[in-house]
């Protein structure tokens, strides 16, 4: 994260027109590759039931890559044209365009938008193979929904799980514990008392994040001493503002906002390219 300074687009407030500051993320954003599409039977009433009718995938795979052809299927089933409900690019993304040693990749699918089945196909069609990169997407100013995993504490006890209140020094010398497992009858302790377990690593999606900057050009956001606990960002970076869920080097999925959030104009005055070592 850094900050900066931008001059206030929103009419109701009180400082509107002025400049203000603005905490914002930056994001590592390499385009995605489509390495195929897949079709939907038309006999699917809801997502819970979706059923596959045919696919295609690509042959040609770029480079850093070679490793999804070994958990691709091997059939190449022909594309049908009846019956079909719903298309659905299957995208990968590709880590060695971000700086990282990760091998396999992250596949997973993303519907295409629209009423006409026969469109669906032929953007399918006309992508499949290439790349798609946030620039295409998304635009300075508009607001989207961030979904991430959030960062994993592991096994804790109920009060950092639940905040339940630590207990004074005549609870059986036992302070940090939920006070009663619930009543003599029935003989089980209910669900919903707090007790010990997994704290984090939650899927969480975040709504109406507004996107400040799309660029390639990383020399305008790169710190002095790089990004602490990534390096640096070789291509292309987003810059949304406040906060977003999950750690560094960790799949931030976004998607255009489902509210009814509008487009708000940006005007950044000053970016921070301080060193963040001392933060």
């Amino acid at each position: 994260m850094t900050h900066i300074q931008v001059v206030n687009s929103n009419p109701k407030s009180p400082t509107y027109g002025k400049t203000i500051f603005k905490p914002v993320t930056i994001i590592d954003a390499p385009s995605l590759f489509v390495a195929g599409y897949r079709l939907y039977s038309s006999a699917s009433s809801s997502l819970s039931s979706l059923v596959s009718a045919s696919e295609k995938w690509t042959t040609k795979l770029p480079k850093g890559l070679e490793l999804l052809r070994k958990t691709t299927p091997a059939r190449k089933e022909a594309v049908k044209k009846e019956g079909v409900g719903g298309v659905r690019l299957i995208v990968c993304t590709q880590p060695e365009k971000s700086g990282m040693k990760k091998r396999k990749p992250e596949v997973f699918e993303i519907a295409i938008g629209g009423e006409d089945v026969q469109q669906k196909k032929e953007y399918a069609e006309s992508v499949l193979g290439k790349e798609i990169s946030a620039k295409e997407i998304f635009k300075p100013g508009e607001f989207v929904d961030v979904s991430a995993v959030t960062k994993g504490h592991g096994y804790t006890g109920p009060v950092k799980r639940y905040h339940i209140r630590i207990q004074t020094r005549k609870d059986k010398q036992m302070h940090r514990h939920v006070g009663s497992l619930g009543s003599t009858v029935p003989r089980k302790v209910d669900w919903r008392v707090p007790q010990s377990g997994q704290y984090g690593f939650f899927a969480r999606t975040e709504v109406n994040k507004r996107v400040i900057m799309i660029d390639d050009d990383v020399k305008k956001i790169t710190p002095k001493g790089g990004f602490l606990g990534y390096g640096l960002i070789p291509e292309s970076f987003m810059m949304i503002e406040g906060s977003l869920p999950g750690p560094e080097k960790r799949l931030v999925r976004i998607r255009k906002s489902i509210g009814n959030a509008k487009h708000s104009p940006v005007d950044v005055k000053y970016i921070s390219v301080e060193s963040k070592q001392g933060a």
